[in-house]
């Protein structure tokens, strides 16, 4: 069992893992290259790691306001964030991260494997998925797959498709 495995989901299932991920990705006909490295909880560890990946390289940002609405903030990893300013992109109340509980209860995964691709967990769609505009203008784009110790590339295209088939149309935002 992997990290991103432990726990119970908000409709009492067990998330899925990367091997359940790469099979969906196969169903919807999606190419998608995996490289394994030692597992990483922060940027600059995976900085440090991922050696000569190509492409674009991101960070995401599990938050929720005081409604316990929750949004899933996808942008380049050097990106800095100001959370009241996101705030007011998204018509947010005040922003704050949400709790490793909450990120397995409606993600699946254990903070340092947030990723995008934890929507396949997500079966109520409680999460909002929220993109940088501009991250997807380079290509191809490395996320997790459900486990802090692969990265997985991707093309814009289908990125947004498995997001889209997986019922979370993204949302896009212009970060500057």
């Amino acid at each position: 069992m992997t990290e991103s495995q432990e726990g119970v989901l908000a409709d009492g299932g067990r998330p899925a893992g990367a091997e359940d991920l790469f099979r969906r990705l196969r169903e919807l006909g999606i190419s998608f290259e995996t490289v394994d490295h030692p597992a990483v909880f922060t940027v600059e560890q995976a900085k440090a790691l991922r050696g000569e990946l190509p492409g674009c390289h991101v960070k995401n940002l599990f938050l929720r306001d005081r409604k316990g609405a929750m949004w899933l903030v996808v942008c380049r990893e050097d990106r800095a964030i100001d959370l009241k300013v996101l705030a007011g992109l998204l018509g947010a109340g005040r922003l704050s991260f949400g709790s490793p509980e909450r990120l397995m209860k409606y993600l699946g995964v254990i903070p340092g494997a947030v990723t995008p691709f934890a929507v396949i967990n997500d079966k109520g769609g409680q999460v909002r998925v929220v993109l940088e505009r501009r991250m997807l203008e380079t290509e191809p784009l490395n996320f997790h797959p459900l486990d802090n110790a692969m990265t997985t590339a991707i093309g814009a295209d289908d990125f947004v498709r498995f997001l889209e088939a997986e019922s979370h149309a993204p949302e896009y935002i212009d970060l500057g």
